[in-house]
């Protein structure tokens, strides 16, 4: 099976509401399933909030600011972190501000601990500050605490869905590349890391569905993590630190800032042709699995000869969003400091 076509097929799982057991198997499943129980007695539970990073970043004297909300996991609510401005909310709001040259106001509703079926609660609380733009990571704990790959896909279509609805702009980070993470033992590391990917590649094609775009982490996070450890893990092995948090935003960013208008796309590259202009077309299947395992690409729909779909299915943008020295902040601009 290939990547693209295991990737529709749960999605379509997660359109029907079928289980999934048969993407993974039984027997890999009760694996996991056992060791994912002592993965999480290693990790540990988190004993102390991330500090509360709400507030307006950049240039204040502007009335025409940008509302941002973040949500989902650890990764977007800053675990582990003891200051506000090493947290993703921080960086993103006062990534956007230096981009856009505008204020940005930004809420976080990010728990630790979060899963999908969190997703529509931690909406109930964001959506009253009416954001222009919603920043979401969600999945690894999904695959931590064994949800069904395709449960987690319907959970997040169905947020971002409710957030298209409402006219907000969406942009997903993917489940991370899992198959770092030292707390895993084998085998389950390398599970962890085949229901990542797959649950990342299934999340691009719903999120693209839904009307969001997708960004991918999954690689990005990966062997970057895997040959530098000690700098962009945490104490507990799981979270990031804070250049880990800091290379997370620096790939969600050029996204959020074109949700919002205030990117410059002339020098962003197509996945595999690095001057073509616009990006790479292909059925959302086939980039969602090309995002899987490739850094920081992403994903949204667009149209081919006036179309939306073609025999394949929805046609989508894949692209690098190329992070200029005039565009991008440093790593210090990003942490708002």
């Amino acid at each position: 099976m290939t990547r693209a076509s295991a990737a529709r097929r749960l999605a379509s799982a997660a359109a029907v509401g079928s289980g999934g057991l048969g993407l993974l198997g039984g027997s890999l499943y009760a694996v996991m399933r056992a060791q994912a129980a002592y993965a999480r007695r290693v990790i540990g539970q988190a004993t102390t909030p991330p500090p509360d990073a709400d507030g307006t970043y950049g240039d204040q004297s502007s009335h025409d600011g940008i509302r941002l909300l973040v949500v989902g996991d650890s990764s977007m609510a800053g675990y582990g972190m003891e200051h506000p401005t090493d947290t993703p909310p921080a960086m993103l709001a006062s990534g956007l501000s230096h981009i856009a040259g505008r204020p940005v106001t930004v809420v976080s509703t990010a728990q630790v601990g979060a899963r999908s079926s969190d997703l529509q609660g931690q909406l109930d609380r964001g959506l009253t500050v009416r954001p222009d733009v919603v920043v979401l990571v969600i999945g690894a704990n999904d695959v931590t605490h064994r949800v069904w790959p395709s449960e987690s896909v319907r959970l997040l279509a169905a947020a971002v869905r409710r957030l298209r609805d409402a006219d907000v702009e969406v942009v997903v980070g993917t489940c991370p590349d899992l198959g770092t993470l030292r707390p895993l033992a084998q085998p389950l590391r390398e599970l962890a890391r085949r229901w990542s990917r797959r649950l990342a590649a299934a999340q691009t094609i719903a999120v693209v569905e839904a009307g969001g775009r997708s960004v991918s982490l999954g690689s990005l996070l990966g062997p970057t993590f895997a040959m530098a450890p000690a700098e962009l893990f945490g104490p507990d092995r799981f979270h990031p630190s804070m250049a880990g948090y800091a290379g997370m935003v620096a790939a969600l960013l050029p996204s959020v800032a074109d949700a919002v208008g205030a990117w410059d796309d002339d020098g962003d590259e197509g996945a595999d042709h690095p001057n073509a202009a616009g990006g790479l077309v292909l059925p959302v299947s086939f980039a969602a699995a090309e995002a899987a395992v490739h850094e920081g690409l992403e994903v949204a729909a667009t149209q081919l000869a006036g179309r939306d779909r073609g025999p394949r299915g929805r046609w989508a943008q894949l692209q690098r969003r190329v992070r200029r020295a005039d565009q991008l902040p440093a790593v210090a601009d990003v942490r708002g400091s």
